[in-house]
């Protein structure tokens, strides 16, 4: 497979919406007891502006680690290729064991995902979409192998432009 170039994003340019997929408690057991801290996933995104990106963030309370994750997926923007109501074709995503399918849909159709996937295509402001997650359920996998599958999605031109076509061959 060829390799991916995604040109970032400045957040100062977007209004993004923040969306907290999964919170995790994490406990290290050390000498003197047991250390919990808090673990956040996050997805944020600007639908008009088809931005999306995810962030980890840890700490030892819930909202500095959300907090944290903001602020980490906002280092993370990536601008997405889409239709005016859908994605432009079918695309599978990988990342670990985890695999998310990516159909385009009708006008009315509205997003058929669930969790984590449903986050990710909310974010990025896709009206009408069709997923499906194969394989892995864990939220960090899903979200990775959604953002993969979005990321391979082509506008004409750019298919055209890689085949060396004029538009009247289109």
């Amino acid at each position: 497979m060829a390799a991916i170039t995604v040109k970032r994003v400045d957040p100062a340019q977007v209004t993004l919406k923040e969306n907290v997929v999964a919170i995790n408690r994490v406990t290290k057991v050390v000498k003197g007891g047991k250390n919990m801290s808090f673990s956040a996933l996050v997805v944020v995104g600007d639908a008009q502006a088809r931005v999306v990106g995810f962030g980890v963030g840890k700490a030892k309370e819930v909202p500095s680690a959300i907090k944290k994750g903001i602020e980490s997926a906002k280092k993370n923007l990536r601008r997405i290729n889409l239709l005016d109501n859908t994605i432009p074709h079918q695309v599978l995503g990988k990342f670990g064991a985890g695999l998310v399918m990516l159909k385009p849909a009708q006008d009315g159709t509205g997003v058929i995902a669930g969790g984590p996937v449903r986050a990710v295509v909310q974010a990025c402001g896709i009206p009408n979409v069709l997923t499906k997650s194969i394989g892995s359920h864990n939220p960090h996998n899903v979200v990775k192998a959604t953002i993969n599958a979005l990321e391979q999605l082509r506008d004409r031109n750019a298919v055209r432009e890689m085949r060396g076509l004029t538009p009247e061959k289109m």
